[in-house]
């Protein structure tokens, strides 16, 4: 026989009132509305839509999360501004994106940073990552993870890139930050910064000559339609920013508040191995329609050296402690010392 302790405990769980551990808890029916930028399906709306899924399950049906992909609020800058606004409850975005608000974001966009993605998660997840996502509530950010877009790699319609002189020239779109800019810029490429909703009309009417994304944006968006050339530079790692709205968050009580980070914290597990396992597929896929090729290690290494100058200008601006201390946390992870 069933104890009415049992059924009232059943009951309440499927009401929404009891969290992990079996703690009371006041969860309030409630949507959030979530903006990324690329379509149904890409890896970050999946991240979004997994969220989504388990901030239900874990709120019993209360807490749900409504996905707007495509960039439909808007582009990443006017999405951030609402987001701080409170106007868009929850986005994800390259965490450079964040620079203008938050110096030390760019710390990410330093090209040539990370070796691998199990280097950069080891980081992001560490003391680092918490530092970063610290200095987010003074601009009106709550950091709920970091999501994986993967190594960004350069595609046009020109000319393979197998030499580091075969950038030259090239009208690149970039993200709309001044890393991005001053790194293509360094390289000899002319960097036009530009919101990504406008890209594949622009290279289709060869306003632009390339692009550089992940394999997963690359197809996804079809930008393999109007670009022959893709050539593998891994010259940056995508770590996405996976964020609340502060005005958001402060109106979740405690109990809500850690319904909306434990899920977080599972679906930013799932969303990275989701990207990945994409990247590898979407490589495969686009090696189909476009010359894929891989820049040789010694023309790397004179891409690197011309963005030095780059890289010591930002550690500068970032705060060269900040930097110093991001480095040699990387170091340590690579020496196997985390």
């Amino acid at each position: 026989m069933i104890s009415k302790k049992v059924i009232s405990v059943a009951v309440a769980a499927a009401c929404g009132l009891i969290v992990a551990g079996g703690a009371q808890a006041e969860i309030r029916k409630q949507s959030f509305r979530f903006s990324t930028a690329n379509p149904k399906g890409h890896p970050i709306p999946a991240g979004a839509e997994k969220f989504g899924a388990l901030l239900s399950q874990k709120s019993g049906g209360k807490m749900s999360v409504k996905s707007f992909p495509g960039g439909v609020l808007g582009g990443d800058v006017q999405v951030l501004s609402a987001v701080q606004g409170g106007t868009i409850d929850i986005a994800a975005m390259n965490t450079g994106l964040l620079q203008g608000q938050i110096k030390e974001a760019a710390i990410v966009d330093l090209p040539f940073l990370f070796a691998n993605a199990k280097e950069a998660d080891a980081v992001l997840d560490g003391k680092m990552g918490q530092k970063l996502a610290d200095l987010m509530p003074a601009k009106g950010l709550v950091n709920l993870g970091y999501f994986d877009l993967g190594f960004r790699q350069v595609t046009n319609s020109k000319r393979p890139i197998k030499t580091a002189e075969d950038i030259v020239g090239l009208k690149l779109r970039v993200v709309q930050s001044p890393t991005y800019i001053e790194t293509f810029n360094a390289l000899g490429a002319n960097a036009v910064p530009m919101p990504f909703t406008e890209v594949y009309t622009a290279l289709e009417q060869r306003m632009i000559d390339g692009q550089e994304n992940p394999f997963s944006v690359i197809e996804v968006n079809k930008i393999n339609e109007v670009q022959k050339y893709l050539s593998v530079t891994n010259h940056m790692y995508n770590p996405q920013s996976f964020f609340m709205s502060k005005k958001t968050w402060d109106k979740l009580n405690a109990d809500e508040q850690k319904v909306v980070m434990e899920a977080a914290k599972e679906a930013t597990v799932w969303q990275r191995q989701f990207s990945r396992d994409t990247q590898a597929k979407a490589l495969v896929n686009l090696k189909k329609t476009s010359e894929v090729n891989d820049v040789p290690a010694a023309e790397i290494a004179k891409l690197r050296a011309k963005v030095k100058p780059v890289i010591d200008k930002f550690a500068t601006s970032i705060g060269p402690e900040f930097v110093k201390e991001f480095l040699a946390e990387i170091e340590k992870v690579r020496a196997g010392k985390n």
